[in-house]
């Protein structure tokens, strides 16, 4: 089953893509960088770490048989039973702009982006989020992980009834050829070890197909409806979840 959704972004999500958005806007103010995505970045962060993808994710030139998976642009994934996925769609673009899976109360979302050819991103985003949640008031801390290096946030909300909460999230990255994938683990998927390595599992299938096109490094890899999808009724979003509304109409493969 998967669906698609009019995207209302959670305060999760938009620590990770405020990050992104504003070094997109430091790239576009240099003409340099928008011309050649190989260009040494303006700062660098002083240790690199990098994660073995040789379980996962993988580039398409990696991997074959992958027939049966959803073929959603620059994402490819293989469906897993129980596994709800639903692609998050902007209202002001209409353009698909995240991939997010569900199993019970344990939530993945994922986005694609694109990155230089002679390194990765993920240590400089992981600063740039770092950044914005202390920015917001929350907690950051950096962990080493089955993915590598790890951040898991408390940002402070307020509930509706007036109640002191906080969202938590864990944010993983992974760098591969020219582009960069990030998940964001939120629901028991943070929290419950066992939901947070079923999830991640899934993660690990996952191929990105970065295709030949010259594209600004932390562009948003396009991402596309797969040919399978047929539109039905709504179905109600279990409230307990802090993700995404769902939209007006999903679909499902059949």
């Amino acid at each position: 089953m998967f669906g698609f959704g009019r995207k209302k972004k959670n305060e999760d999500a938009e620590v990770q893509e405020t990050a992104v958005e504003q070094a997109q806007a430091e790239i576009n103010d240099d003409p340099d960088m928008r011309a050649d995505d190989t260009a040494a970045p303006t700062a660098v962060a002083e240790e690199r770490t990098e994660f073995d993808r040789a379980n996962g994710p993988y580039d398409t030139e990696e991997k074959s048989g992958t027939d049966s998976y959803l073929d959603l642009g620059s994402l490819l994934i293989k469906p897993h039973p129980e596994v709800a996925l639903r692609l998050e769609v902007e209202d002001n673009t209409q353009n698909v702009i995240a991939v997010t899976l569900q199993k019970d109360k344990a939530v993945l979302q994922v986005q694609a982006f694109a990155a230089p050819k002679s390194r990765g991103i993920w240590d400089e985003i992981r600063s740039e989020i770092a950044e914005s949640v202390r920015a917001q008031g929350g907690n950051i801390e950096e962990v080493d992980g089955s993915l590598g290096k790890e951040l898991k946030s408390q940002i402070p909300v307020t509930t509706p009834d007036g109640r002191k909460g906080a969202r938590v999230a864990t944010f993983v990255g992974v760098d591969g050829p020219r582009w960069f994938l990030r998940g964001v683990f939120t629901g028991t998927a943070h929290a419950d070890a066992s939901a947070r390595a079923e999830m991640e599992k899934i993660f690990k299938t996952m191929v990105v197909h970065r295709g030949e096109d010259p594209m600004p490094p932390r562009d948003l890899l396009p991402l596309s409806m797969p040919a399978q999808a047929q539109p039905e009724a709504a179905t109600p979003q279990n409230a307990d979840l802090e993700m995404p509304e769902r939209g007006p109409e999903i679909a499902e493969v059949r």
